[in-house]
């Protein structure tokens, strides 16, 4: 009777994930793993969107390994963060973004996320119930792969796209972006890239944003803006969150996701933000209240170490004054790959137009290389980066920029295809 009792139940435990399907792996993470698995001396990653030094090695700022070892002697305990996360932490992310006006501070609800990605989840459940029953999320094309998963699973299914790369010019795509989000029903969520958008590194201009705010007030959408590379992107802090405090300055009630993985070099510490601007400190009340609800169906608390790294930067002055200074020899690094590798290409003689190479900002590139090319690179040459053309910037050194030149030169000229808009 035992043995078939457990023949039974085995049967039924066997049966019960019977539905369940391969998935695929995900892009990113897997052209990685192949890089990581590859013996050749020679290669390349420009795949993950993670800094590194000119020695190719991850980069950990200065001001956060001195706040660490101060932080250590300090014998900090590792009690429960409240649901909304870090004090320090939350108000000196919400000043980051939004400025000082106290007035205006006092009806942003901040919360402590897991990091950027965490805190569009967040971003996505809040307006689910929040925003009008059923409506569309209008997201960029293209735009940073995971953003439709993210809001997917958080609620906002009824996903649109709006256009946003010109391939023909490597430009920014303004009319066919401003022309879909005319059609947006009111009560329409419109996911922006608040600097250095990902993947293309082509941002509106200012006078750009100020004809997108115009349109979201017109037609009463809701921006959700990704502030994944505050700093990062020019190397200033203040010119990077010029397109949330035009929003807010017009009157906006936006949602932000802002991110520490990038501008603090806090990839595996999960630092993020979420906030939400209301028209007065009595809905603040009511949204925070609910938000808290939703972190606490999600994980109750998050992480301390990053945040308190962060709150502390934040609030004191001389902390900060190094952060900004080493943000922007980082950000400048970038600018200057970009650079040697346009001039390198020029010197080979490379077949096509590279100066979209040289305004573009942020860690990545959208090259304009076909997947055949890309593929070519990747089988002869150990370079590694999206079938898209996507480049990670940050993978570019003084020591690789000749290599990579030279890969994407044969690429080019053994399988002479139009360049694309990947």
């Amino acid at each position: 009777i035992n043995a078939e009792y457990m023949g039974i139940q085995l049967l039924r435990m066997k049966s019960s994930w019977d539905s369940v399907a391969l998935a695929p792996p995900d892009q990113i993470f897997h052209l990685n793993q192949l890089y990581l698995e590859d013996k050749s001396t020679s290669k390349i990653s420009l795949v993950i969107g993670a800094y590194r030094d000119d020695d190719g090695k991850p980069y950990v700022f200065k001001i956060v390994r001195k706040v660490e070892e101060e932080m250590m002697k300090d014998h900090l305990n590792k009690e429960y963060l409240q649901m909304e996360g870090d004090a320090d932490f939350r108000a000196g992310a919400k000043k980051l973004v939004f400025g000082d006006d106290p007035k205006l501070l006092e009806r942003i609800v901040t919360v402590q996320a897991l990091s950027g990605t965490g805190a569009l989840r967040l971003g996505g459940t809040f307006l689910s119930y929040a925003a009008p029953k059923g409506a569309k999320i209008y997201i960029s094309d293209p735009t940073w792969p995971n953003h439709m998963l993210v809001f997917k699973q958080s609620g906002l299914t009824n996903q649109a796209f709006y256009p946003y790369y010109d391939a023909a010019k490597n430009a920014l795509n303004f009319d066919g972006m401003m022309g879909e989000l005319s059609k947006a029903e009111p009560g329409s969520i419109v996911l922006l890239h608040g600097c250095a958008h990902n993947p293309t590194g082509i941002d509106p201009t200012k006078e750009q944003w100020k004809e997108i705010v115009t349109l979201c007030k017109k037609k009463g959408l809701i921006p959700f803006i990704d502030l994944a590379y505050q700093g990062f992107a020019t190397g200033s802090l203040e010119n990077d969150a010029f397109a949330v405090r035009l929003f807010v300055a017009e009157g906006l009630n936006i949602v932000v996701a802002q991110s520490f993985a990038k501008n603090a070099g806090l990839y595996n510490e999960r630092v993020g933000a979420f906030h939400v601007v209301c028209p007065d400190v009595e809905i603040a009340k009511k949204v925070f209240s609910n938000i808290q609800i939703d972190i606490r169906g999600m994980y109750s608390n998050p992480p301390a170490h990053g945040a308190r790294i962060i709150g502390r930067i934040l609030k004191t002055p001389a902390y900060f004054e190094e952060w900004k200074e080493e943000l922007k020899s980082v950000s400048e690094r970038i600018q200057k790959m970009r650079k040697l590798l346009f001039d390198e290409l020029i010197a080979l003689k490379t077949p096509g137009v590279w100066d979209h190479i040289l305004h573009q900002i942020g860690m990545f590139s959208y090259t304009g290389l076909t997947e055949a090319q890309c593929t070519w690179m990747k089988e002869k040459h150990h370079v590694y980066l999206l079938k898209s053309g996507r480049a990670s910037m940050a993978g570019i050194n003084t020591k690789n920029v000749k290599y990579l030149a030279n890969a994407i030169h044969d690429a080019v000229a053994n399988n002479p295809k139009k360049q694309q808009a990947p």
